[in-house]
């Protein structure tokens, strides 16, 4: 991974970490059930956030590499990200 998003990626993950623990805490104690779904939707957000940088590192390491190749790599990296933009809009965000 290029340093620098490694860097914010794992900060990133620790942040979710934190706040599942939240979450956890909060589903045991019971809380009111709308604050639940909005440390839910919190934590759905930072997940983007986290995959978002994963796909930056992606496309600046591994798909320029395989478009610099050319051929079969290069269809295989436009078939990942395809299939990661079918992942995306088949979850409806």
């Amino acid at each position: 991974m290029i340093p620098d998003i490694k860097k914010r990626a794992l900060h990133r993950a620790r942040i979710i970490e934190g706040q599942m623990r939240g979450l956890e805490k909060m589903i045991e104690n019971e809380d009111y059930c709308v604050d639940v779904i909005t440390q839910s939707l919190a934590i759905q957000k930072s997940l983007r956030s986290l995959n978002k940088l994963v796909v930056e590192n992606h496309l600046r390491t591994h798909v320029s590499e395989m478009f610099e190749e050319g051929g079969e790599r290069q269809d295989a990296a436009v078939a990942e990200l395809l299939n990661i933009f079918e992942l995306k809009n088949n979850r409806g965000e």
